[in-house]
């Protein structure tokens, strides 16, 4: 028991001891780590005191470098903008300068101006002081000659015209009588003419490129049942569709001769159905060109829909659909209307589209700007004029109309569409090719033709044939009988020399057919 406890005392005063000396070597440990820590922070300081002055001296020098970039930068711009504002001096002192000497100049040609006008009032008034002269002493004669030959000024006049008249009368019908014995006795010479006219007229090559159309046949032997019987079938082709058809050696081909698309194109159709049925008789042909003729009318409106449609134009009303598809068969100067109005249209587009306007409705207006010329019938009024009168009756809106009606400038333009319009026409007609003038000239000379023989009462139909040289005139047997055919025959030969002017001669053949139809039922 005592050797136990004195165990545990021993195991006290050592543990006690343990934990002394356990304390007193943890004290000297830290100690020591205090000193290490404190010489490591003195060192870190010292090296941050080093950068920091370091990193300070690097800061001011870029600072000051900076700042001299800076500065260069301003005194450039300065010297810039010193620059400018002295150029700027110059340029106004150079306009103060022109501007003054504009001035100057206006005010001696004003005064130039002002001289002129003061001596054309003066020259003025000196002419209407004479003309005032010239007046008075014009009614002074005037009166003395009434008083010495007892007549008044219109008393004379009528007297003298009258006399005129029946003298020119006399001379004309004279004159008629002695050229027409003097052809008698000349015919040989006037052939040799004829035939010179025409060989001059052959070498027009344009005309003859675009009024002709050749028929291609399966063989040759269709060619007598085309003729017919003494010519009877060719005959009334050319009487139902003013088309002169031409049948030579030319092997497995006839040539339709004709100075109007519509005409042609009529002729040949109905060809083509005759010679595909095979029943070939006067009769039969008068039938199919009235079915080829109706064809041909759906066929324009078909052409104008499917122009409208690839260019993008939408609500044009029905008779201008129809007006464009006969531009097909209508050309200006050689060069077909429709292609020049589709080609128009495009240029309008494109240049709408350039300055900010409505390129569908200057595609619009480029279409429709020349269906004034689409009418067969010849006017008075100009086709452009024409053009925008339609346009209007047709719902067209107002710059449209101006633009159709302007671009030849015989209105005024109210709209920046109708100038575009105008420059599109110029280049689409006026590019080297474009047109010919010879081939709308030898047209209208035939459509002239035409238009004399409507002239007269009783005619019926009237085509111009042979080039322009021999009119076919069909007349009413009811309104003209035999001896007035003769009579009208002359008088539009008459007609046609007085008041045309064309090459060679021209045979005017005017035909009249009694025809008695009944229908059994």
């Amino acid at each position: 028991m005592e050797q136990t406890s004195l165990l545990i005392i021993v195991g006290v005063i050592a543990l006690a001891l343990g934990f002394f000396i356990a304390k007193m070597l943890e004290r000297s440990n830290a100690s020591q780590i205090i000193k290490r820590a404190k010489k490591s922070a003195q060192s870190i300081l010292k090296e941050a005191t080093s950068e920091g002055e370091s990193l300070k001296k690097d800061k001011i020098l870029q600072a000051k470098e900076k700042f001299i970039e800076l500065k260069s930068e301003h005194e450039k711009v300065i010297l810039s903008r010193d620059k400018k504002i002295s150029d700027a001096e110059k340029r106004t002192r150079d306009k103060e300068s022109s501007v003054s000497s504009e001035l100057s100049r206006n005010k001696k040609l004003n005064q130039s101006l002002e001289d002129k006008i003061k001596s054309y009032k003066e020259r003025l008034d000196y002419v209407e002081k004479k003309k005032a002269e010239a007046e008075k002493m014009h009614k002074s004669t005037v009166q003395q000659l009434e008083v010495i030959s007892g007549l008044s000024a219109e008393d004379a006049k009528h007297q003298l015209v009258e006399t005129l008249k029946d003298q020119a009368k006399t001379d004309a019908m004279a004159h008629i009588q002695t050229a027409m014995e003097e052809a008698k006795m000349t015919a040989e010479q006037e052939a040799k003419k004829i035939i010179i006219n025409t060989i001059q007229r052959i070498g027009t090559e344009e005309a003859v490129e675009n009024c002709v159309s050749v028929f291609n046949l399966e063989s040759d032997d269709v060619k007598g049942r085309i003729i017919g019987r003494e010519g009877r079938n060719i005959r009334a082709i050319e009487a139902a569709t003013g088309v002169e058809i031409i049948v030579d050696d030319t092997p497995e081909a006839i040539i339709l001769s004709c100075f109007d698309s519509v005409r042609r194109e009529v002729a040949r159709l109905s060809l083509h159905k005759l010679v595909t049925d095979g029943r070939i008789h006067p009769a039969r042909i008068e039938e199919v060109v009235n079915k080829t003729s109706k064809q041909i009318e759906q066929e324009i409106v078909e052409v104008g829909k499917r122009t409208v449609i690839d260019l993008g134009i939408h609500g044009l009303h029905p008779e201008l659909i129809k007006a464009v598809g006969r531009m097909k068969y209508r050309s200006s100067y050689g060069q077909n209307l429709l292609q020049h109005s589709r080609e128009v249209a495009k240029l309008c587009s494109v240049m709408a589209a350039e300055l900010g306007v409505n390129p569908k409705l200057a595609r619009r207006a480029g279409l429709l700007h020349d269906i004034g010329k689409v009418p067969d019938t010849e006017t008075e009024t100009p086709h452009a004029i024409l053009g925008m009168q339609w346009a209007e009756k047709y719902g067209e809106k107002p710059d449209v109309c101006n633009a159709i009606g302007a671009h030849h400038d015989e209105i005024e333009m109210t709209s920046l569409l109708s100038p575009i319009v105008q420059v599109c026409d110029a280049i689409s007609g006026a590019r080297p090719g474009a047109r010919r003038q010879v081939l709308d000239s030898y047209i209208q000379r035939l459509k002239d033709l035409e238009d004399i023989a409507f002239g007269f009462q009783g005619v019926k139909k009237a085509y111009a044939i042979q080039a322009g040289r021999e009119l076919r005139v069909i007349v009413e047997s009811e309104k003209v009988n035999d001896d007035r055919a003769g009579a009208l025959s002359f008088e539009i030969s008459q007609k046609i020399q007085t008041d045309m002017t064309y090459p060679g001669q021209v045979k005017v053949t005017v035909i009249r057919e009694t025809r008695a139809v009944n229908i059994a039922k």
